[in-house]
């Protein structure tokens, strides 16, 4: 069974309040985050969410899936914002060659832009289901 068969996806639009609470919980209070009137004036144009927080939902969907997961580390990207009301697609598998690792990337289900692209490295554990 490859990677590709063994990868989930959900679907899930952050709102505002989502990032307020991130904000809240992680310190990260930047206000390209949480403030509407100072994030139209920048290139954005609105509030993007954290990638903390875009990551917090992949890891929790790998943990979903693959309960026994433990996290060593992660590798990310954020080519291009997140914003709240656009609903996003997560997407987690395990790399073909190396369950010890997920591939993870998130895009918009409105025009397929990436998020966030990277990869988790996981403590030595097998991932059931991933041929190890």
């Amino acid at each position: 069974m490859s990677a590709e068969d063994n990868a989930v996806t959900e679907v899930w639009t952050p709102r505002q309040s989502d990032f307020d609470r991130f904000a809240e919980l992680s310190g990260d209070d930047n206000p390209i985050h949480v403030d509407p009137e100072f994030s139209a004036r920048t290139r954005f144009g609105r509030t993007v969410a954290h990638g903390m927080l875009l990551y917090s939902r992949l890891w929790a969907l790998a943990k979903r899936h693959w309960p026994d997961a433990a996290h060593a580390g992660q590798a990310l990207m954020f080519p291009a914002p997140s914003y709240a009301g656009e609903p996003l697609v997560f997407r987690v598998a395990p790399v073909d060659g190396d369950p010890g690792r997920l591939s993870m990337t998130v895009t918009r289900q409105s025009d397929g832009g990436v998020t966030l692209q990277g990869e988790c490295v996981l403590e030595d554990r097998v991932l059931e289901g991933s041929g190890r």
